[in-house]
Formats: structure tokens, C-alpha cells, sequence
């Protein structure tokens, strides 16, 4: 922790930011000595007053008042220039913001730290934390494992510092040279520490993780980026989005029992699909917030990456003040019940007449919303409970379940664990037990390890025969090193993705993604094709007698908050001041981190590059840069790109991970043929299909891609955080102008050459949306084939682009 001379520096290098303050003497003696849990160190909160200022310039800037969206309120009190306010319209133009801070885990922070290294600051110019759960591997084959608890946590979290010591011991020095926060392993996810201790309504939040609109459950904007677009924030460098769309869901009635959040979730993300939220924040508004807990909004908001929205916010609700205060945070809410309307809601008339002030609305009445299961292998494939058994029958999927697992970002709080710890007591009393081969609970972090273990629900866990992780990511990002045949079974989880192998490695797994008290309920059952809402299990006493019995749901008044408040944890937070003489631990010999490369800049001339392959249907981050036992290369660029693209479908062939070698006239894999052209210079380009780049906030997609000598990526529509990594890293990314025609006139082996790249990249192009990029597709047998395109390249983008890439243009102004 933090010496008290430390905690002074911290303070000076957080006021720096017009838009943070730091709290009172009062706050810093409380941080010094108090054991209060979760927030037992210095807050540093948006600066409302300033904020409250910016918005009331920005209104200013309109000829004449017009009601204003909760998006449009938190943008534009965060713009680098609230009086161009005015100017900007929803998805035609680019804001350039002021963020509050930024939060990075473990797999992401070691490229962006070594970006930011490259920029030579002696410390950021917003609050940074990083935090350590996506490199602990969930086993419970573990040798420690205490057969009296079933908590193998101490076990994986003993094997992950063995593992991974020197990322570990990089990410801690690296937090100490330039006054990070530093979470080290075992302290809990990112997304709900977060929640915990940074996140406060109204503030801007940049996160290097795709679930980072987690902290909208606390009335944040929180926004998932790569680890570049962090760099910029922690350089002061305004950063830039495109100025989303705005959907308005409407929220009325009250949930009925079996009924949760994540419900409300998983049928907006059937409803939207994967793509229908891309380009849009999705802001929650109507008379149902009222009965949502603050983590059950949180499990809302972390889906809406799901659906590749921006991000999703909710006005500031009585749950959100009850949740700061059992969190440490009490100070701060005086200022925001003031803020209430003016700051932290929309305005009335855009309540009044949603259809006017919102780009679209979706209505939905909880009283008659019933639970749901997504799957297999897509998020959006939304069944309902009562749907589920006759589909698993038409599309003969197998029905008995192998594994439950609660737990991941979206559902490890408090609530959460309750709701499963309840369903599962019940259904012991009533003579049931668990029919999964394993069920495994994972806590959000180790403020709520502690609160569930003195609360007894760790015993109600342990008896019921579950299995308890570390608090870490595991086995909702590949980390599970699972002890189970490569066949065909269902899992059920909480989690908030479910693509092909992404939690086990099996391709033949089926995952279910479901709220904590279903995926309880169907593990109890042992198949997916019960529904406790209507069906009953047989229970068969000691005399023979078998009755049929029903399970019991959570009930309504299930504490969404723990009575005796939360219980202190026993991890704690590392909190630095920046340490200029703290050497960043990096061996030269290592296989684990490696400097990152300088990329050339442009030369001056039109692209001309080969395919290296057109992928068919989905192709998500993990296809591009898998996770699981590759993560341990995050910070090794060469080693990492070995998995490039090598799990994405070749339309050619309809294989997984081939590609035709135009070297050796031979298919061989996407990864090696990637190597051979860049050792030949020979740059490439790849033809994607739609909402290319969906999922994970994984800049590795795009920096391997660089690495390997792509410079141009063609798709029928991109994901928005996968183009902006793309354009970060001086990589031509276009849009098909006609998809469904051009598609397939890209074939591997093709010779693509852009037309009208040197005239948009040229100084002092005005208008970039009015240059029209074509391409020149020739074929291997000799057909030559144009193409048009559309590019979403703004100005400060095309300085990247001549650059090579966004940290040499920083570089460039700053010289």
C-alpha cells in the first residue's frame, strides 16, 4: 500500500486532469488506516463540477435547446471542445474526448504498456489500473485441492505465479514506474473490481477489454478499446469515436420469478443479433429500472458488447446510490443525487416521446419475459425456456449436461452467487443434488470470496458438491484446463460468449449461456430439456417412494446486497506513485514479452497486396488471435502470431485454418503461409465476411495482422472495435460496397491493388468521405475484376495511416 508521502504524489498527479478530482483529508486518512472493505485506498472521481461546466457550454454551442439523450449528456461533458457540440451528428461524425480513466487486465496491458513506454512519459494523464485475472488457469485437477471446501483457487493462483512470474513481475514494475494501480492475482476480475472502486455514474471509462461497459451497472460510460486507443488517453491526447446512434430501450413491469437481468440481456441480444448494436449506444430508460439491482444492470451493460454496441447506460438509480455506499463510496453521493436530472438522466422530453429523440426504441415488459438460454457456438441464438427442449430435438442436439459454471464478469457479484447458493440449498432440502459431471462457481473477486464464505455460501456450495475457482476469468475466456473427452456435450454457463472452443478448446461443445439461477436449476436436472417453470424431479425417500417436487426460484426479496455489508478481502491493491528510477523487468532472452517493432511508414504509393485467404461466416477475435494457452504470449509479438487467423474458415475450401501458398503453389496453413510472405516482403490482405472482427477487445488481431506484413483488410461490415485497432496500427481496413456480389472476387492468391489510396492520403485532403477507394482485384488465371469500396477513415486517421501507425504520428507531432 501506499506510504503517505506516496498517497501526497498520487494526489498531484491526479489533479493534473481538469476533469478528476481527489477527495477530501478526510478520504486520504480513511485510505491510510481504515480496513473498510473494497475501498480501503484513495478515490479519485470525474471531476462533476467541471463536467457539469463542459455540458452547459455544449449546450450553449445550439442555436436553439434541444432535449439531449443521456449519451449526448456524457459525450459532449467530455468533449475536447464542448462548443463544437453543435457540429456533431449521430453516425456521421467524429468526436474527440476527454476520457476519466482507463483500466487494462493483464493480457491486454502488456502491449499497451509497452506502447506507452514508447511515448516516454514519466506517468499517464488519466488514473490507470491494472488489473491480473486472464492468465490463471482454472483446474481442478489441482494437487491442493481442500476436499473439505472444493476451493482450488489457492492451488491456480499458485500455478499462474509460477507460469507467468514475469509478466507479472513486468506489469507490477511497470505499474510502479509510472503510478498504476496494481491488482495482482487472486484480487478478482477486472470488470467487477472496477465496479467496486473506480466506476462512478457519469464518468468517462476506457477499458482494454471488450466487456469494459461492465461499469455501466454503475451509470458510467464505459467503452471497450484496444490497447493504442488507451495509450492516447494516457497521453492527453484527445481520443476520437465515431458519434454513435443512440437506441432507446424501454423497461416496464417487474421480473418474474425464474426471471433475471441476464434474461433482459439474452433476449435483447436475440433481438439485435451480434452486429445490430454496432455504431449505437444502447440507453436503458422506464419505470423497470427501478426494481434492477445495480449488478444485475452490470450484467445488462457487459452483453451489449454482444451485440457490438458502443457501450449501454442507465440513468442514475436509487440501487446505484445503495451499491456506492456498501462499497466505500458514500462521499460521492450527495453530488450525484444533485446531478440527478441535470447530468445523470436524459431529459425529461426524451422520455416523454422516445421515438423522437432516439434512433430507435425497443420496448420491453419484464412481467412477461421468460428466461432463456443462448446457444450453441452464437450469443444471439435466443431460446426461450419454454422453446428449448423441443429445439434441442429438432436440431438433435445432445440434452444431458456435463458441466454447469457460474460466474465470469457478467454474473460473480454478490446477487449472483446468492441466487445459485439459494436454488441449489432448496433443491438439497428437498432430497436433489447436482447431475453434472463438475459445477464450478467463480467469484467476481475476493472482496465477494470473503462476503460468500462468512455468509455461508461457500458451505452451501461445498455441500451441494460445486467446485470453487479463483476469482479470475478461467473458464469463460479458454482458461480451463478441463479433464473432459473431445465429444459432443452441452455445458451450461453464465458467461457471455459462447463461439466454437472458446471455453474448453472442444469444438464439439455446446455452451448455453444463461442467468446463475438457470444454469443451476438445468445442472440439477441434468439435461437441458427440463423447465423448472413447469416441470417437477422425481425424489425417492429411504422407504422407496418417489414424489415429484418442483425446484424453488431465488425469491423476490433475495438481498441483492449483503445485510452485514461486505466482508474486507484478503488481496489488496498495490497503489503507486510514478517511480522514474523503477526498472521495467523485461529479459532480453525472454519468450514471453519482447519490445514492440517501429512499423515503416507509408511509402507514398497505391497498396498492392496478395490474399491471403477470404473467410467464410463468422470470424470473431478469437479466430483471428486465439486466447486459452496462447494468452501466454500476449506480450511476445512473434510467438503469438503462430496463431493468426488459424482457426478462421477458408471460403475456398470450406477448411479450418488453410489457406493456397502462392509461393509453393501448396495449401498450407494461414499462419505459416502469413510467415513465408513476410519473409519474402511480400505484403497481403484479407477478405472478411460480416461483422469481421466481432468479440474480444483484442488488439493482437490487429497487431499480428501488422506484424505479418497485412496491410489491408476487405470485408462486407466490420466489428467497431476491431476497425479502430486495425486503423491504430496503420492498416488499411475497407467496407464492400456491394457485399453480397464482390465478395467472391477476392480468391487467395489474388493480386489486390488499391485505386485512389494516394489521393486520400494525401496533405490537406478536405473532406476524406468524399475519396472513393477501388479496388483492382487480378486473379491467379488473369481476370482482372474493380471493386468498390467504402472507408471510414477520418482525417486524424489518415495521420495514422501515412504514419504506419497511431503511435508514430504521436510520436512525429510530439518531436
Amino acid at each position: 500500500m501506499l506510504s503517505r508521502a506516496a498517497t501526497s504524489r498520487a494526489a498531484t498527479r491526479a489533479m493534473r486532469s481538469p476533469t478528476t478530482n481527489v477527495l477530501s483529508a478526510s478520504s486520504v486518512r480513511r485510505f491510510l488506516g481504515s480496513t473498510a472493505p473494497a475501498s480501503s485506498f484513495q478515490h479519485i472521481y470525474p471531476g462533476y463540477d467541471a463536467l457539469q461546466e463542459r455540458l452547459d457550454r455544449a449546450k450553449h454551442a445550439f442555436d436553439r435547446p434541444r432535449p439531449l439523450t443521456l449519451a449526448e449528456k456524457f459525450l459532449f461533458a467530455h468533449l475536447a471542445d464542448p462548443t463544437t457540440a453543435a457540429s456533431h451528428v449521430r453516425g456521421k461524425t467524429s468526436l474527440l474526448l476527454r476520457p476519466d480513466r482507463v483500466a487494462m487486465q493483464d493480457a491486454s496491458a502488456q502491449t499497451a504498456i509497452l506502447q506507452f513506454m514508447q511515448a516516454n512519459l514519466p506517468s499517464p494523464n488519466v488514473p490507470v489500473s491494472v488489473h491480473c485475472d486472464h492468465l490463471v488457469v482454472a483446474d481442478t485437477a489441482a494437487a491442493a485441492k481442500d476436499a473439505a471446501t472444493r476451493n482450488v483457487s489457492a492451488a491456480n493462483l499458485a500455478a499462474s505465479w509460477s507460469e507467468s512470474a514475469e509478466i507479472y513481475d513486468f506489469l507490477r514494475s511497470a505499474s510502479r514506474r509510472f503510478g498504476f494501480d496494481f491488482w495482482a492475482p487472486g484480487n478478482g476480475i477486472i470488470h467487477q473490481l472496477v465496479l467496486e472502486n473506480y466506476a462512478t455514474p457519469g464518468m468517462l471509462l476506457l477499458g482494454t477489454d471488450s466487456h469494459t461497459p461492465n461499469a455501466g451497472g454503475l451509470g458510467a460510460m464505459a467503452i471497450g478499446v484496444g490497447g493504442a486507443d488507451a495509450v492516447d488517453a494516457m497521453c492527453g491526447i484527445p481520443w476520437e469515436l465515431a458519434m454513435p446512434r443512440v437506441t432507446g430501450i424501454k423497461l416496464t413491469g417487474k421480473l418474474r420469478p425464474w426471471t433475471s437481468p441476464k434474461d433482459i440481456v439474452l433476449s435483447i441480444v436475440g433481438h439485435l443479433t451480434v452486429r445490430g448494436g454496432t455504431g449505437h449506444v444502447l440507453e436503458y430508460f422506464g419505470d423497470g429500472l427501478e426494481s434492477l439491482s445495480c449488478t444485475g444492470l452490470a450484467t445488462i451493460a457487459n452483453m451489449g458488447a454482444e451485440m457490438g454496441a458502443t457501450t449501454s447506460l442507465f440513468p442514475y438509480t436509487g440501487s446505484m446510490r445503495s451499491y456506492l455506499q456498501q462499497t466505500g463510496r458514500s462521499d460521492i453521493v450527495p453530488t450525484l443525487d444533485q446531478l440527478q436530472q441535470p447530468y445523470l438522466a436524459a431529459d425529461e422530453r426524451v422520455y416523454r416521446d422516445p421515438a423522437a429523440h432516439y434512433d430507435r426504441v425497443i420496448e420491453i415488459d419484464l412481467s412477461t419475459l421468460e428466461p432463456h438460454l443462448n446457444g450453441p457456438f452464437s450469443p444471439d441464438r435466443a431460446i426461450p425456456i419454454s422453446q428449448l427442449k423441443a429445439r434441442a430435438e429438432a436440431e438433435g442436439w445432445p440434452t444431458a449436461v456435463s458441466a454447469g459454471l457460474i460466474g465470469s464478469c457478467t454474473n460473480s457479484s454478490y446477487e449472483d452467487m446468492g441466487k445459485a447458493a439459494h436454488v441449489l440449498t432448496a433443491a438439497q432440502q428437498a432430497g436433489l443434488t447436482l447431475q453434472t459431471g463438475e459445477f464450478l462457481v467463480t467469484p467476481g473477486s475476493d472482496m465477494i470470496r470473503a462476503t460468500i464464505e462468512r455468509d455461508g455460501l461457500t458451505d452451501a456450495f461445498a455441500s451441494a458438491g460445486a467446485t470453487v475457482l479463483a476469482n479470475a476469468c478461467g473458464p469463460c475466456i479458454g482458461q480451463w484446463k478441463r479433464h473432459h473427452p473431445k465429444e459432443p456435450n452441452v455445458i451450461l454457463t453464465s458467461f457471455n460468449r459462447n463461439f466454437v472452443g472458446r471455453n474448453d478448446g472442444n469444438a464439439k461443445t455446446l455452451n448455453f449461456l444463461a442467468s446463475p439461477e438457470m444454469v443451476t436449476a438445468l445442472s440439477i436436472a441434468g439435461t437441458i430439456a427440463f423447465n423448472p417453470l413447469t416441470d417437477t424431479l422425481p425424489v425417492t425417500d429411504a422407504n422407496g417412494t418417489t414424489r415429484q417436487v418442483p425446484l424453488t426460484p431465488p425469491p423476490a426479496d433475495l438481498p441483492h446486497l449483503p445485510a452485514q455489508g461486505f466482508a474486507t478481502p484478503t488481496e489488496q491493491v498495490e497503489q503507486n506513485a510514478p517511480h522514474a528510477d523503477e526498472t521495467i523487468a523485461i529479459n532480453p532472452k525472454s519468450q514471453r514479452l519482447e519490445p514492440l517493432p517501429t512499423w515503416p511508414a507509408w511509402d507514398g504509393a497505391e497498396l498492392q497486396c496478395v490474399v491471403l485467404t477470404r473467410v467464410r461466416g463468422k470470424c470473431t477475435t478469437d479466430h483471428i488471435s486465439a486466447a486459452g494457452p496462447w494468452l501466454k504470449y500476449k506480450g511476445h509479438l512473434t510467438n503469438i502470431s503462430r496463431n493468426t487467423l488459424m482457426t478462421a474458415v477458408d471460403d475456398e475450401t470450406g477448411e479450418v485454418g488453410t489457406t493456397r501458398n502462392v509461393l509453393s503453389h501448396l495449401r498450407d496453413t494461414i499462419p505459416n503461409t502469413a510467415f513465408a510472405y513476410h519473409a519474402r516482403g511480400i505484403e497481403w490482405c484479407v477478405v472478411g465476411d460480416h461483422n469481421y472482427g466481432e468479440g474480444s477487445a483484442r488488439e493482437h488481431a490487429a497487431l499480428q495482422v501488422r506484424f505479418l506484413g497485412g496491410r489491408l483488410v476487405v470485408a462486407r461490415s466490420f466489428a467497431r472495435i476491431h476497425e479502430t485497432n486495425l486503423k491504430k496500427q496503420g492498416v488499411v481496413p475497407l467496407t464492400l460496397a456491394n457485399p453480397e456480389r464482390d465478395y467472391a472476387a477476392f480468391v487467395p492468391g489474388a493480386s489486390v491493388r488499391t485505386r485512389g489510396l494516394v489521393q486520400l492520403l494525401a496533405e490537406g485532403t478536405q473532406d476524406p468521405a468524399d475519396v472513393q477507394i477501388d479496388l483492382e482485384v487480378l486473379t491467379p488465371g488473369g481476370a482482372i475484376t474493380v471493386v468498390p469500396t467504402v472507408h471510414s477513415l477520418t482525417k486524424n486517421q489518415l495521420a495514422w495511416i501515412r504514419a504506419g501507425g497511431a503511435l508514430n504520428a504521436i510520436a512525429a507531432a510530439s518531436s
